[in-house]
């Protein structure tokens, strides 16, 4: 995974579904990132600017490198999730790094540099105007001058850079990620490739004949993956042997089984 972007602890994911709800919306990352680490704050807002896009912040960097490397590309309520790293720490980061004093002297700073940056909602959008305009007569006073322009006007606006969604990064941070086959043992399992037609209670059929069965928690928004948890790390290493490769459904094909990797 290539990015300009200083790694941290705060994930920053876009494309997401703006009609959905926002509290189901959590739930959805929550249970989907949690697999990465322990998310210390999650934060989504419903306003116009900051819908589509939420920031997962976990408590050290290298969750955060996980799930960038594993998630990006990652569907949900049917589309595609885009990951990188957040641009600055998040507040819940410095709280726990600094302390409350830290805390404000990061909240003023921020306020200073949105003040500098953008005094007014619509600067933005009027420079990109002004800009469009100025590129616009200076190609008609070349046009007048019956001779071709001397160089191409850039754009005001950055390129949009396509990113390989899902692609998994052939670097030093692929060779550190555990396979989940050989995850260590703990008490709750990840389930995947199963059958849409699999629902909470088709799945308890099957895993709460094991030992300390306690739930399953299926992902709102995402068909065939789920969570199953036990009271202790023995019944989930007897329902992981004996349920890994089972074949269910229509089609027969074996669902995967693996430890939630923590």
């Amino acid at each position: 995974m290539a990015t300009a972007t200083t790694p941290n602890a705060t994930v920053y994911v876009r494309n997401l579904e703006e009609r959905v709800k926002i509290d189901q919306l959590k739930e959805a990352l929550s249970e989907i990132f949690s697999e990465y680490g322990n998310i210390i704050d999650l934060v989504a807002k419903t306003n116009l600017k900051a819908k589509g896009q939420a920031f997962v912040v976990f408590d050290d960097v290298s969750s955060a490198t996980r799930a960038i490397d594993e998630v990006n590309g990652f569907e949900l309520f049917e589309k595609p999730m885009q990951l990188d790293y957040a641009r600055t720490r998040s507040d819940a980061t410095v709280a726990r790094e600094e302390g409350d004093s830290g805390l404000e002297t990061h909240k003023r700073r921020r306020l200073a540099e949105k003040g500098n940056d953008c005094p007014s909602p619509y600067k933005a959008y009027t420079e990109q105007l002004l800009e469009r305009k100025q590129a616009a007569e200076a190609l008609e006073a070349q046009k007048k001058l019956k001779r071709p322009p001397g160089g191409v006007v850039p754009d005001a606006r950055p390129a949009k850079t396509t990113r390989g969604a899902g692609l998994k990064p052939s670097g030093a941070n692929a060779s550190a990620v555990i396979p989940d086959e050989y995850l260590p043992p703990n008490k709750i399992l990840f389930l995947r490739e199963l059958p849409e037609s699999y629902d909470v209670d088709s799945l308890t059929t099957i895993f709460s004949r094991f030992e300390g069965f306690r739930e399953v928690r299926m992902v709102p928004g995402r068909k065939g993956i789920a969570f199953v948890e036990y009271e202790a790390e023995t019944g989930a290493i007897s329902a992981k042997e004996a349920t890994n490769g089972m074949q269910i459904g229509d089609d027969g094909k074996g669902i995967r089984v693996t430890f939630q990797r923590q």
